[in-house]
């Protein structure tokens, strides 16, 4: 399922424990949104509870600096009810925790309150495109790596998308 919209005011950023790949791609979605002129709202969460009030993976921190990117400031929270009222778009990191962003939209309230869109992170990505983005922690260097060149392609993926609108 394509996404063509406008350009949302907020965007959430979601994997499963927000320590590794969604702190990341939140840090590059807020620099690549600045240096694209959009003023986005931009966080990040988990779908589970293992993390909260954590700092980022030192790993991704390491990796994500030598690329440009400050993680230090970042602390894990988990997925809320609210955030499917207080963002228009909510982008998963993998299949997994989409279906279980699904879920939890599913079980809210039907109100007349417009909720967040859901996505795959890896939507508009010519290059990733309805890939999951892995999950780095059990991994080595090598595969936070991978998850920084997958999110600035996806990121950039989908800041043209929105441009082109």
């Amino acid at each position: 399922m394509q996404i063509k919209a406008s350009t949302p005011s907020s965007v959430l950023l979601v994997c499963l424990g927000n320590i590794c790949r969604s702190p990341t791609a939140e840090e590059i979605f807020r620099q690549q949104a600045a240096i694209a002129g959009l003023s986005l709202k931009i966080d990040s969460a988990g779908t589970s509870d293992w993390h909260i009030g954590k700092a980022p993976d030192p790993r991704s921190q390491r990796h994500a600096k030598s690329q440009g990117y400050n993680l230090s400031k970042l602390v894990a929270r988990q997925v809320s009810a609210e955030d499917f009222y207080n963002f228009d778009l909510i982008l998963a990191m993998d299949t997994q925790n989409l279906a279980d962003l699904q879920a939890i939209k599913d079980d809210l309230p039907n109100t007349d309150d417009k909720l967040a869109r859901l996505a795959l992170f890896s939507e508009e990505d010519p290059n990733y495109g309805g890939d999951d983005v892995p999950d780095p922690y059990q991994g080595d260097g090598d595969d936070f790596e991978e998850v920084i060149e997958r999110i600035e392609s996806s990121v950039k993926a989908w800041i043209e998308s929105w441009n082109a609108m």
